[in-house]
């Protein structure tokens, strides 16, 4: 299969796994789910975090780069400088999406930025449905992909420099994503590609850590060790064993996200903060980790978010502590794999205090 087509495939794959929004969802769907979020407990308190939308625009490159921020409840210009999270969809998703991280990020005091990447989101699944493929195939070139990292980088820039700028810790930016979006992340955090004998390498040297759901692979760019081996910044992958992508001719399943979580390079030698983290759940499906219920069974569905919620919670706050109290939030880790121990398939961490042993679970 050609690049091109595996390109094709992995987008075309995506509308079969069922791991995107609709641009059209009717209001009535859109509380339906809000509604399910809060009745499964997964929603904070309204109290406990605010949320702003922006609609800026990069005239260098004449595109729109919409966002939504998630803040703390009840922030003052005196309080800490606060930690931020900048969370990048999959294709045909939006800044809406993912409400149940960016919402319990900012109520545990994380601010959570969800960029819209306007070049593979919703719009994709607008208008005639014999042109679906041609949408799905442009949002999946490279042309695309640098876009979306420019785009958090843009979006980083233009929060950084307004009033709100003041109160980030620009020491603790962390960039997540699913799928596409941990692609996105991957090369924020350092991830390099070689296309056509060019290096494509777009660190943005602000991201301190990074939070990978259902990472795909960098298809057609040689050796994985090779474009992920210089991410030297803390890495949470989360991936589940029916995380598949499989349409005729091809298949992307947990193997290839396991394979990501080995490639990845760890935290540098120096670094107080933890290396790397891999979890994965029991069942579970691609789209499983956006807001979307019933992908991956009814009743398991919500419980792996609420793991997710509880993870993504878990890795922030190891990254917050240094010295001695690192090996602390070493620990907190380890006390959510004992707490969600059921749930899992396999829970691995490499690097400094990386104690947990890989679970003997084949996961092919």
């Amino acid at each position: 299969m050609s690049k091109k087509a595996l390109l094709v495939a992995l987008a075309s794959s995506l509308t079969v796994s069922g791991c995107t929004l609709s641009a059209s969802v009717p209001a009535t769907d859109a509380a339906a789910r809000e509604a399910a979020l809060a009745e499964a407990r997964l929603m904070p308190d309204a109290s406990t975090f605010s949320a702003e939308n922006f609609e800026w625009r990069d005239v260098a490159r004449n595109r729109m780069v919409p966002a939504r921020l998630y803040l703390p409840g009840n922030i003052t210009s005196a309080q800490r400088q606060i930690p931020l999270v900048v969370f990048s969809h999959g294709i045909g998703g939006s800044r809406e999406g993912y409400k149940y991280l960016g919402r319990n990020f900012a109520a545990n005091g994380y601010a959570s930025l969800h960029l819209q990447h306007v070049g593979s989101d919703r719009q994709i699944w607008v208008g005639n449905p014999f042109g679906l493929l041609s949408r799905l195939s442009g949002a999946a070139q490279d042309s695309e992909a640098i876009d979306r990292v420019q785009d958090l980088t843009f979006a980083l820039d233009q929060l950084l420099a307004s009033p709100l700028g003041a109160q980030m810790d620009i020491s603790r930016i962390i960039a997540a994503g699913h799928s596409y979006g941990a692609n996105t992340s991957m090369l924020a955090a350092g991830a390099t590609v070689k296309r056509d004998g060019k290096l494509i390498a777009m660190r943005d040297a602000r991201i301190s850590a990074a939070i990978l759901l259902s990472a795909p692979p960098f298809y057609g760019t040689g050796d994985a060790k090779g474009i992920l081996g210089s991410i030297d910044v803390p890495t949470l992958h989360i991936t589940a064993t029916d995380d598949d992508i499989s349409i005729p001719g091809y298949r992307s399943g947990v193997a290839d996200r396991v394979a990501i979580f080995q490639a990845t390079g760890t935290a540098r030698p120096d670094a107080e903060r933890a290396g790397k983290t891999l979890a994965v759940f029991r069942g579970g499906s691609h789209s499983v980790f956006t807001d979307r219920f019933g992908t991956g069974g009814m009743e398991l569905n919500p419980k792996i978010k609420a793991a997710t919620r509880d993870l993504t919670l878990a890795f922030l706050r190891s990254l917050d502590v240094k010295g001695s109290a690192a090996e602390a939030g070493a620990d907190g880790l380890l006390a959510w794999q004992q707490m969600y121990a059921p749930l899992l398939a396999n829970f691995e961490r490499v690097g400094r205090f990386g104690r947990a042993a890989p679970s003997p679970m084949p996961l092919n």
